[in-house]
């Protein structure tokens, strides 16, 4: 590619982006103007906008872009100077000309230039209708159901421009501002959540310094301990009368510890300053990398003011969207997650919440239909309140249409609550339209939208007042990268619960726990909650303290509520998600891990997988009693295993596999870590993984044979390369069992290890 090429490439990403930012201006203003044609400030951005692109577009040479422009250009021109009042078929006009100028502004579609013709005969025909009877190109008509433009997706950044434009560009290259004037760059999402990884592991990193300097503080303490008994050995020898060559001696050690405590008093000193700024340096650095995936909420309304407007003049209905809280800061991965199920509220609150004008005016209310959405943070929670000014829903034609369906008998539908009839709505395939239309009755309904905030962990809940309207209430997490979570302990590992799925934490005394058809339950707050044993759910040894009471923790999801007994309670901490590795494929109850402040590994529970296996052991009646006071396996010596593997993931599994069967297991992070291990201490068994920096598979179980002490000791070799090259090598290497496996959550390790060492206990 030629350099006058490159250019002109830049130039074009560069017109794409004035596009995309000037339409944005236009239809703000546009829809604004629709309310208030008289507004001064607003006709003077949009023509201003109109006339940057058609700048824009002359430039890199787009002549149909000049044309629309310059057309839109001269009807904003002639509103200002009083010549023109806009009506609402000019706003329509001009509203698609802005789609147009987008559809032109954007590679790979040939069909925007092929609609100019038409659009400028349309908009000349309302300029001047005589004019246009002249033409031979008809006005088009506003469409039934308008065609919004996609909204741009950015996910890559562009490329760095070969040459820097002329000066009369738009704007320089690889440069754009921000609502406050800074200068914004894009960058790759990857990008973002790799330097959020880095920034959580410095943070860690910075904790690890803190036994460092308490072990200095320990031994600047015992370093005077020992100062003093030098001083009062130094007295008795005085008293005693020891010669002078002694007690000079005596002198010299004395003068040489006061010398080193000094240094050692600066050391420490040092080291605590260093750990505070380290801290707050590595605090700062990922409170800031967190903040750079967050983005305003309003990202996410790009077109849906729009799309309200469209939508409502389509069904002849005037409806405007009215957004509080579009500076609320969330997580851009979110946004991108709740544009669809937005966009389905808000066509569903046009199409069924809103009233054709004649019944609004009859009922007393504007003719104009007002849609609102506000957003907040609370609770570490992004909070979405969708209401509408609209009738509500029916619930008589609900309970006929539930009872039509067969969904529930006429005599229980009658008895149902307001709440248990609207969660009819939130079914696969229901909807109250009889026939399809562009907009409703194709049976994919709020069960969409339901489906799709609950894989943001999310919840959403329906309410509505005859007459009044309807209001849907979301809550989703600010962020998918950090997780608010209730750290617990059991069976001596740590696991997540997510905040937004615990309804509270309490502590359960023994009496209070009855049973009921056979299983466990408690009272609380007028309501019977089911008590299932957080050790089975987990596959953990039943470790529950001895006393008068249970800690509980109480989880909900959507109306399903349940108590988990735990051994303890760590606390509530803000934790950076680490995705499990994808070679493990789904691991039961588990969504992902983290790290603590300590670099200690916890995994987070995936809650309505979780309760998934709570009605699978009620099912199946396999649902275990708590004990309370039990403990198993006290005083019995466990056979021992060590893991080496290099891959946090495999050896965390690998030890929670074993520790869950009864083994006591020990880790090493590389061959050469796991050497060491075997030389300090005694095992049954050694699992090791092959490839591994410092010392590989091979060496360390070649090491192992070629030692008296070792040389009988089990090695089991545990690998994802399953060639038969790799298994000759480790079995002539000494191992005694190659086990090949893409994965690790079913039996197969188990089995091999006991077929190895037998049982946990012999």
């Amino acid at each position: 590619m030629t350099p006058e090429q490159m250019r002109d490439a830049s130039l074009l990403e560069l017109f794409s982006l004035e596009a995309e930012a000037q339409t944005q201006v236009l239809s703000a203003g546009l829809m604004a103007l629709e309310r208030n044609p008289a507004q001064p400030d607003q006709l003077e951005a949009c023509m201003r906008a109109a006339h940057s692109l058609k700048g824009a577009a002359r430039i890199v040479g787009i002549d149909a872009g000049v044309s629309v422009a310059h057309v839109m250009e001269d009807c904003l021109v002639a509103a200002q100077e009083g010549r023109l009042r806009l009506r609402p078929e000019h706003i329509d006009a001009l509203l698609q000309g802005t789609d147009l100028l987008m559809r032109i502004a954007t590679p790979g579609d040939p069909g925007g230039e092929a609609a100019v013709p038409a659009f400028l005969a349309q908009l000349a025909g309302l300029l001047d209708p005589a004019a246009a009877q002249a033409l031979p190109v008809p006005a088009t008509p506003a469409p039934a159901a308008p065609v919004l433009p996609e909204p741009p997706v950015a996910s890559e950044p562009l490329p760095e421009p070969a040459a820097e434009p002329e000066p009369h560009a738009p704007r320089k290259a690889g440069k754009r501002t921000g609502e406050n004037g800074e200068r914004v760059l894009r960058v790759t999402a990857d990008r973002l959540n790799s330097l959020l990884d880095l920034s959580s592991k410095s943070l860690v990193e910075t904790q690890r310094l803190k036994p460092y300097l308490a072990t200095l503080q320990r031994l600047k303490r015992m370093h005077g301990q020992g100062m003093r008994a030098l001083d009062g050995l130094k007295a008795q020898l005085e008293a005693s009368g020891q010669n002078a060559e002694v007690l000079q001696a005596l002198a010299q050690t004395q003068q040489l510890l006061a010398e080193t405590q000094q240094i050692l008093l600066q050391q420490a000193t040092d080291l605590d300053e260093f750990g505070w700024q380290a801290s707050q340096r590595a605090q700062l650095l990922y409170d800031t990398a967190l903040a750079c995936r967050m983005r305003p909420f309003a990202d996410v309304l790009n077109g849906q003011s729009r799309m309200v407007r469209d939508l409502g003049r389509s069904l002849g209905k005037p409806v405007r969207l009215v957004v509080e809280g579009e500076k609320t800061q969330v997580d851009r991965d979110v946004l991108e997650k709740l544009e669809a199920p937005l966009t389905h509220l808000l066509r569903n609150a046009v199409d069924h919440g809103i009233e054709s004008p004649e019944r609004r005016l009859l009922a007393g209310k504007p003719e104009e239909g007002t849609v609102r959405l506000r957003a907040s943070h609370q609770a570490g929670l992004l909070v979405l309140e969708l209401t509408d000014d609209g009738a509500g829903i029916d619930l008589q034609r609900l309970s006929r249409s539930i009872v039509e369906r067969g969904l529930s008998p006429a005599d229980t539908v009658a008895q149902m609550s307001e709440a248990e009839l609207l969660s009819f709505l939130f079914l696969p395939g229901f909807s109250l339209r009889d026939k399809v239309t562009e907009v409703s009755g194709r049976g994919v309904g709020l069960d969409a939208v339901q489906h799709m905030v609950r894989e943001l962990r999310g919840a959403i809940e329906l309410t509505q007042v005859a007459g009044q309207g309807c209001c849907f209430h979301l809550e989703v997490p600010l962020t998918l990268s950090v997780v608010r979570s209730l750290v617990v302990e059991e069976g001596g590992e740590a696991y997540a619960f997510p905040l937004a799925h615990i309804e509270r934490t309490l502590d359960v005394a023994a009496e209070d726990i009855v049973q009921i058809e056979g299983r466990q339950h408690f009272w609380h707050e007028g309501r019977h909650i089911g008590l299932v044993a957080a050790s089975q759910l987990l596959n953990r040894p039943a470790t529950q303290d001895e006393g008068h009471s249970l800690r509980v923790v109480v989880i909900r999801e959507r109306d399903q509520l349940y108590g988990v007994a735990v051994q303890r309670l760590i606390g509530e901490r803000v934790l950076v998600v680490m995705p499990l590795d994808p070679r493990l494929g789904k691991v039961q109850d588990i969504s992902s891990g983290a790290l603590l402040d300590d670099g200690s590994v916890v995994l987070i529970i995936d809650v309505e997988d979780l309760l998934r296996s709570v009605e699978k052991l009620l099912s199946t009646g396999r649902l275990e009693r708590i004990e309370r006071g039990a403990r198993s396996g006290r005083g019995v010596a466990r056979k021992r295993v060590l893991v080496v593997d290099d891959s946090l993931t495999v050896r965390e599994l690998q030890r929670k596999l074993l520790g869950n069967r009864g083994y006591d297991v020990a880790v090493a992070v590389d061959g050469m870590d796991g050497w060491n291990a075997l030389r300090s201490d005694d095992f049954d068994l050694l699992i090791t993984d092959i490839d591994m920096p410092r010392m590989d598979g091979i060496e360390l179980v070649t090491l192992v044979r070629r030692d008296h002490r070792l040389q009988s000791l089990p090695v089991m070799v545990v690998s994802y390369k399953d060639r038969e090259e790799d298994r000759r090598r480790g079995l002539d290497a000494g191992a005694d069992y190659y086990l090949a496996k893409a994965s690790f959550h079913d039996d197969a390790l188990l089995d091999a290890v006991e077929e190895l060492i037998g049982g946990a206990q012999g």
